[in-house]
Order: structure tokens, then C-alpha cells, then sequence
């Protein structure tokens, strides 16, 4: 991993970023020495009482946008998308973080398809899609980046995933074994991997990243905070760059096993 220098990111989306670790990443990017032109913050509905913190920080922050975004939807994602262009132009977007996602805690035995199909969809089907969608994007903002090589000042997806999901740790299973979740993971990381594969060719990076145990509303073994997290993951992608293509590191950037 390179020594991190000025990190500089002309444009950033965050996916489910109404709260917990999306909205500590809005708050991290916009503390920056700095800052972004723009950071686009998501959430499924606007008027919801948890969009207050963030819309009282886009009340602060004129850079800040908030979008409805529901990653499951084609038409909402290509709304968002819309949006996004008004702002940037033929300048691009140079991150996406694709942090939006769902977790159940059931067991082996009452794992179900209905909730395998909903976490897929949200949690890896997703992220295909937003990929997909904001790619011409992405390719515009590594096109007219003077950097070499890749990196997250040039052009990105960064894929929030989790231990959970790695074949080789199981992260505590014994205190939750979340079929559903792990492996909706567990396939996140082989669509990165897959995106670290073909994206290069456009400047593009694709890694995916262990946000923690984190203290979250739904997390109920949470070993460090928000903040933490946040402060890590964004260090993290100061540093990244093409030698980290296709990996997968935890908060503090260390690999993750697959």
C-alpha cells in the first residue's frame, strides 16, 4: 500500500448514507482538508426521521447532496444517476462506495430463500447494478485524471463487504451465523474481484473493505464505533493504490483473507 499523500477526491458516492457507517464516511470526506466538489449521500426515503442528521449536514455543506436511492431498483438508481450527472458533468465521478446494505441473523437450520433472495439483492445485486450504472461516469473521471496508475484520487469502486463474508475466517460464528448475510458477502468479494479483473483497463480500482464490528443500530457485537471505522476506512482509501487492486482490507488496511 502506498504512503498516503493529499488526498483529493473531486466526487463521491455513498450508498446508505442516511446512517451509521455510510453517514460516518459523508461526515469523513467532508472534514477533509479537502474536501470534495461534491459528495452525493443516499438514503430510500427522504422524509424518514433518520435523514435528519444528514440533511441538517447538507444544510451546512452546500457540496452535500442527498438522493433518494433504492439499489434494488433499476429506475431509482437511474434517477439517482441523473442527478449525479447535473452536478458533475464531464468531470465524472471519481468514487463510488457501495456501503447500502442488509443483514439477517438467522441460523443454518431456519436459513430461508426469501431472506437469501432479499440480502442478494440488496447486498451484491446492488452494488452489480450501481456499478454498472454509474461505470460511464467512473471512466470519465479516470479519463481526465493527470494521475498515474490507480487510486481513489482517479477513479473507484470501493465494495463495503465484511469478514463475515470470507470463506476462510467465518467471523463469529458462533455468535451469529447469518447464512444469508455471509454469503451475500462472500459473493460481493468475487463481484470486486471480478470488477478488479475488467475496470483496470478504464483507470478504475475495485476493492473491497472490512468496515469492523462496528456499533451500529443493527450490529449487536460491536467491538468499535462509527468514528473509528469511518476515520480508518477513509485512511485506507487515501493510500490505495494499484498494487491494491482486486484485495480485500479490513478498517486499518490490512488483507483480509478470501
Amino acid at each position: 500500500m502506498a504512503k498516503a499523500a493529499d488526498f483529493s477526491v473531486f466526487s463521491v458516492l455513498v450508498t446508505g448514507s442516511d446512517r451509521g457507517i455510510g453517514l460516518g464516511l459523508v461526515k469523513r470526506f467532508l472534514e477533509l482538508p479537502c474536501p470534495p466538489e461534491w459528495v452525493f449521500a443516499t438514503t430510500l426515503d427522504l422524509e424518514r426521521e433518520e435523514t435528519k442528521e444528514v440533511k441538517e449536514l447538507a444544510g451546512k455543506h452546500p457540496n452535500l447532496v442527498l438522493l433518494q436511492l433504492d439499489v434494488t431498483v433499476l429506475e431509482s438508481i437511474q434517477a439517482a444517476l441523473k442527478e449525479v450527472e447535473k452536478c458533475v458533468e464531464e468531470a465524472g465521478l471519481t468514487l463510488l462506495i457501495n456501503n447500502a446494505g442488509h443483514w439477517f441473523f438467522e441460523n443454518l437450520e431456519n436459513e430461508n430463500a426469501k431472506d437469501m433472495r432479499t440480502l442478494y439483492s440488496v447486498n451484491t445485486i446492488g452494488p452489480l447494478q450501481m456499478s454498472q450504472a454509474f461505470l460511464p461516469l467512473l471512466k470519465k473521471a479516470a479519463q481526465r485524471s493527470p494521475r498515474q496508475g490507480l487510486s481513489c484520487s482517479k477513479a473507484a469502486i470501493i465494495n463495503i463487504s465484511s469478514a463475515l463474508g470470507s470463506v476462510e475466517v467465518v467471523l463469529i460464528w458462533e455468535k451469529a451465523q447469518a447464512v444469508s448475510y455471509r454469503c451475500s458477502k462472500a459473493a460481493l468479494n468475487m463481484l470486486t474481484k471480478c470488477q478488479s479483473l475488467e475496470y483496470p483497463a478504464n483507470g478504475i480500482l475495485s476493492v473491497c473493505i472490512h468496515p469492523g464490528l462496528v456499533n451500529t443500530h443493527r450490529n449487536p457485537y460491536p467491538e468499535i464505533t462509527v468514528e473509528e471505522s469511518s476515520k480508518g476506512i477513509v485512511t485506507v482509501l487515501s493510500m490505495l493504490s494499484e498494487e491494491d487492486n482486486g484485495t480485500f482490507l479490513d478498517w486499518l488496511g490490512c488483507r483480509v483473507p478470501w
